[in-house]
């Protein structure tokens, strides 16, 4: 994520969450971050990486599904950066590269299959910054990841899934029916609106996500490397 002040640096940088890295280091993985910034297509970039995380960070730009934003939107400092991640998941898909998508890269994916989105949820919410349940839909591929059907998460957000995009289904709600999680059949994809780095140190369930991508990825580069 591009932003414009960075502890210790002079001028704009981008930053990804450490704990994601570190949750990518646990699962066996080597993370490797991409600028928001270049003239080489997605498809090109994409070349010799095995899987593609997207984190969470600043609020998807109302304009890419329809709406003004209003006062509690905050979008990325960067204008483009938007439409990078959006091209990132989009060629990763079309390649058949594993995707892991965390909160803004949950809700950029929806927006991207032409969902849209609850720009502010209610004050009191418990997704602003609390611990929730999440319930699993029971045959999806996140279940089958995790091993368990439902799950304590770490909820940090205030925008949330409003029209589900086309193609996604969605395979974990919250108790208030928000939406958690969606995947696509067609596609080794796996997108979540909580925060599993927060807590994948000490909890196997959530760290299963990201081993989930890893394990794919090596998969995919054996199979590759066959034929």
């Amino acid at each position: 994520m591009w932003s414009n002040r960075i502890h210790g640096l002079r001028f704009d940088g981008s930053a990804v969450a450490a704990a994601v890295l570190r949750s990518v280091i646990r699962a066996g993985g080597e993370p490797l971050t991409l600028f928001a910034e270049s003239a080489a297509p997605a498809e090109e970039r994409l070349q010799g990486l095995d899987g593609l995380l997207v984190p969470g960070g600043a609020d998807v730009d109302p304009r890419r599904y329809g709406q003004a934003p209003i006062d509690a939107t905050a979008p990325a400092d960067f204008a483009a950066q938007d439409q990078f991640e959006a091209d990132m998941m989009e060629a990763a898909l079309r390649l058949g590269i594993p995707v892991l998508a965390i909160c803004r890269g949950f809700q950029l994916l929806n927006v991207e299959h032409g969902g849209t989105l609850v720009q502010d949820l209610p004050a009191d919410s418990p997704h602003r910054n609390e611990v929730h349940e999440v319930t699993l839909e029971p045959d999806s591929a996140l279940a089958g990841a995790l091993g368990i059907s439902t799950l304590p998460v770490s909820s940090y957000h205030h925008q949330a899934v409003d029209r589900v995009g086309a193609g996604l289904r969605v395979v974990g709600r919250a108790p208030d029916g928000v939406v958690e999680a969606v995947e696509r059949e067609d596609a080794e994809l796996i997108a979540v609106q909580w925060h599993p780095e927060d807590t994948a140190a000490m909890d196997a369930r959530q760290q299963a996500l990201f081993d989930w991508l890893v394990d794919r990825a090596r998969m995919r580069t054996s199979a590759e490397e066959r034929v």
